[in-house]
């Protein structure tokens, strides 16, 4: 009686064991689960193995403006508009320019002909001409000598009566400029045989440099009287309209280039061995609480700092930091310039 009433009194927990074991197994996978979750988030995100860091998105801007003076036609793009690399984006009135443009090259087309004339020397007419004028100036020289002979003669003949002493001076003048313009005649066929001057050529060159300099300039200010984008951007401000007067000195466009963009950060001087360039990052901004912007430490500075009143931490204190850019994968332009942002670091990711 004893042992056939403890053998079922055996059996019951052994039986309720059996049925509470497959829920015992289900909670501790629950309870393990749980746990590895927690680990990996706090590990991901807020654990000790991540480095947490606040500040501001940033970007470079571009100011624009005419490089000459004038009064402005068009403007041909608005605020927030994309802008690619050599796009118009406004232009300034030219209509006096074109023609001083023209007149400028008329001149040098002049000065490129008187150059290449010299260069060419005299034409074989030229030189056939000067060879007959000398021929001509001895002939009259030949005459004016014979006539002033004669007259001299006659008037040592006739003791002055049949011509007088002015007859003779007149006659020995007119050889005398007979001979001249021989001699001159001659000295223009030495000339026009040598040719130009070496020192008329590098004049006419250099007149001609001159004048297609001046040239080159007017043409480089027809070409900046439209202003163009330097690099793809976005379009922050429109300051000038048409009708203003621009200057070198005036913005017309603010142009927010939108690639790189990075967050600045500062990190302390206790963590600054954990960081490197190239590590792996994410960004979160509180327009969009459920996205992290991928990025990347792409800047470490060399020199420390105190922290700036500006920056968003949880804990204001005055202690050593260095800045530090995290640049961001924002392929949207959805990140604004001076959003705060909170960055994760990831010590041991880099950069694939």
């Amino acid at each position: 009686m004893n042992e056939s009433s403890s053998e079922p009194a055996q059996a019951a927990p052994a039986a309720a064991l059996r049925r509470a074991r497959p829920w015992l197994a289900l909670a501790v996978g629950v309870v393990v689960a749980a746990s590895l979750g927690a680990w990996w988030y706090a590990g991901r995100h807020h654990g000790p193995a991540d480095i947490v860091l606040y500040g501001n998105v940033d970007l470079r801007e571009v100011d624009l403006a005419f490089n000459d003076s004038g009064r402005i036609d068009t403007v041909a793009v608005q605020e927030g508009d994309r802008v690619h690399p050599g796009e118009a984006l406004a232009r300034l009135d030219t209509s006096r320019m074109r023609p001083m443009l023209a007149q400028a090259a008329a001149q040098a087309a002049a000065e490129r002909a008187v150059l290449a004339r010299l260069r060419h020397g005299s034409r074989p007419q030229e030189i056939a001409q000067a060879r007959a004028n000398v021929a001509l100036a001895r002939a009259q020289q030949q005459q004016a000598l014979v006539q002033y002979s004669r007259v001299a003669t006659v008037f040592r003949r006739s003791k002055g009566r049949a011509v007088s002493r002015q007859d003779v001076t007149d006659a020995q003048a007119a050889a005398a400029v007979a001979v001249a313009r021989t001699r001159v005649a001659r000295e223009a066929l030495h000339l026009a045989v040598l040719g130009p001057r070496r020192e008329d050529i590098e004049q006419a060159s250099a007149l001609l440099a001159a004048d297609e300099a001046q040239v080159a300039l007017l043409r480089r200010e027809l070409a900046d009287a439209v202003l163009r984008a330097p690099l793809a951007a976005v379009v922050r401000t429109r300051v000038a309209e048409p009708g203003d007067m621009a200057s070198p000195q005036r913005t017309v466009f603010t142009l927010a280039i939108t690639n790189p963009k990075w967050v600045r950060a500062y990190i302390p001087e206790t963590d600054l061995g954990r960081v490197h360039p190239g590590m792996k990052a994410t960004v979160a901004v509180d327009a969009f609480p459920r996205r992290r912007f991928p990025g990347w430490v792409g800047f470490i500075s060399s020199e420390a700092q105190f922290t700036p009143r500006a920056v968003e931490t949880p804990q204001l204190r005055t202690s050593l930091v260095y800045e530090i850019r995290v640049f961001v994968d924002d392929p949207h332009d959805e990140l604004r310039l001076g959003m705060p942002a909170t960055v994760y670091l990831m010590p041991g990711g880099k950069r694939s």
